[in-house]
């Protein structure tokens, strides 16, 4: 069996590499969009600018964006977890501990996967109703500062308190909710990942507001988690965070985006 210090080791560097790969691709997108960006400028200051509705393809390109940017976001925060998990299974004497682990992170990231298909979703919708920028930017000023207002105040209610603290602190839940083998692994982790969405899912919508692929926002609000998380005056953080955003999103609704 191998030692703990090596599976931890294991696991840190498929996390690190997978957090890399996914920031790889989110700034290679951001490039191919700018290009595209600046055709389309171009084409509008021709007058031959036109807004066409999304295809399949679109979607599912929108779709990959979405799991790559909550992988680069929400990775990072949830090592600290996915470490304690192979600790725990260690001590636990289990065999295959970082393929358990790593089928913990699957459950994690199945769980996000599924926010960005919702996501992936909403941005179709608000394409549709030409309500997103080039930038893919809500261009209505009520409809962002409603989305502000909402995180903000999301981020101030029990729902949001009762999920950040079982982030903070997930020693409890391994303990008492352990499932043994890689399926019970998976479940576990995402049983975890469904918190973790209570947690975050409402910053994460900030980004329609202030541009979808905007990866300084994306980083941003990534360490804003990581502060919640792992930080020592995490709750505290995400109270500050939720007025900051009713200020902004009234801000937002009466000046325009």
């Amino acid at each position: 069996m191998a030692s703990p210090r090596r599976d931890r080791f294991v696991l840190s560097i498929c996390l690190i590499a997978v957090t890399a790969l996914a920031w790889a691709y989110l700034v290679r997108l951001d490039r191919e969009m700018s290009a595209g960006m600046e055709h389309e400028m171009a084409m509008a200051a021709m007058g031959m600018a036109m807004r066409t509705p999304w295809t399949a393809a679109d979607a599912a390109l929108a779709f990959l964006m979405w799991v790559a940017m909550m992988i680069g976001m929400m990775t990072p925060s949830a090592m600290p977890v996915l470490l304690l998990f192979s600790a725990t299974a260690a001590a636990r004497q289990e065999r295959g501990v970082p393929v358990s682990a790593l089928s913990f992170a699957a459950g994690y990231l199945i769980v996000w996967a599924g926010f960005s298909l919702a996501a992936t979703l909403a941005q179709w919708g608000l394409h549709e109703a030409a309500s997103l920028s080039a930038s893919m930017r809500t261009s209505n000023g009520l409809l962002g500062g409603g989305i502000l207002i909402a995180a903000g105040l999301y981020q101030l209610t029990p729902l949001k308190t009762a999920c950040l603290a079982h982030c903070r602190s997930p020693l409890g839940f391994l303990m008492t909710g352990w499932r043994a083998g890689v399926a019970g692994a998976f479940r576990m982790g995402a049983h975890h990942g469904v918190y973790c969405l209570g947690c975050c899912w409402a910053l994460t919508g900030v980004l329609f507001v202030v541009g979808v692929m905007n990866l300084l926002w994306v980083a941003l609000l990534g360490a804003i988690v990581l502060l919640e998380k792992i930080g020592p005056g995490g709750p505290h953080v995400a109270r500050a965070g939720g007025a900051a955003l009713l200020l902004a999103g009234i801000g937002v609704a009466v000046f325009g985006p």
